[in-house]
């Protein structure tokens, strides 16, 4: 019987360590694909498309600001140049860890600022299969994270992640992420409804280095319940640039400084 006992104990012990590294994997997860740099930049090319293959496009610059460590505060600021329906465009959102972040975005078309709920951080970016809340991240501590197994894609070992949410706000029921054990970049992510069907699905299309930082500079996010996808890709992609705190303001939503969003 002793012997039974200490095998069991013995079978338990990865189990366990996973339990306990499983939020561990997600925090340098997050610091691994939104936290690199003091700050970005980059020009964005969104396209959205239906199940029937036919496109529509969205172009921007995208600015990004660290506060300090990974996972703490950031602020972002997205310019729009096309199409003509969104041209001149912004939009900007100040992160916050364990709070919930502040959005706004400037409507051309009435010249007005609009201020974007903490409600609405779960809708559409834009139109896109992208929420708000995908653009600048889900806070790690608002869901149970636990490593489910190990596992490759493509050629990369991966954890794979079982995240569901402390609270029932969320519009997911659990998500399963698969994080590169090497660099920690999330290369795939499941996303459950509340019944238990999968319904989203996001892909690391292509990772390159840039200054130094693996950089997912090509990625997707599909509704597989519609059919629909959004395929964004990154160019002129940089970090470090020194930023000033001052660009993301509600004055520079409404006239964005072209040395910074050209």
């Amino acid at each position: 019987m002793k012997r039974i006992l200490i095998a069991a104990f013995a079978a338990l012990i990865p189990l366990l360590a996973w339990a306990q590294s499983g939020e561990e994997v997600m925090k340098k997860s997050q610091a691994a694909f939104l936290y690199p740099g003091k700050d970005f930049k980059a020009r964005v090319l969104m396209k959205l498309i239906n199940k029937d293959g036919q496109e529509r496009v969205r172009e921007l610059t995208m600015l990004r600001k660290n506060g300090g460590e990974p996972g703490g505060e950031q602020k972002y600021f997205m310019y729009f140049f096309q199409p003509a329906d969104v041209k001149d465009m912004s939009f900007m959102t100040y992160k916050y860890p364990a709070k919930d972040d502040d959005r706004w975005m400037f409507i051309p078309a009435v010249n007005m600022v609009k201020r974007i709920a903490a409600q609405d951080k779960r809708s559409s970016f834009v139109g896109s299969d992208f929420t708000y809340e995908d653009v600048s991240g889900r806070d790690i501590e608002d869901d149970n994270h636990a490593i489910e197994r190990e596992e490759k894609v493509g050629s990369r070992d991966c954890y794979v992640v079982k995240s569901t949410p402390k609270a029932g706000d969320a519009d997911f029921g659990h998500k399963l992420t698969w994080v590169d054990k090497a660099n920690f970049l999330p290369l795939k992510e499941e996303q459950y409804d509340r019944k238990g069907a999968r319904y989203k699905e996001f892909t690391a299309n292509e990772v390159a280095d840039v200054k130094g930082f693996p950089t997912v500079v090509r990625r997707t996010m599909k509704n597989l319940q519609t059919g629909h996808r959004t395929e964004v890709a990154y160019s002129r992609t940089e970090y470090d640039l020194g930023l000033d705190d001052g660009l993301f303001s509600e004055r520079y939503l409404r006239q964005p400084p072209r040395k910074w969003v050209d």
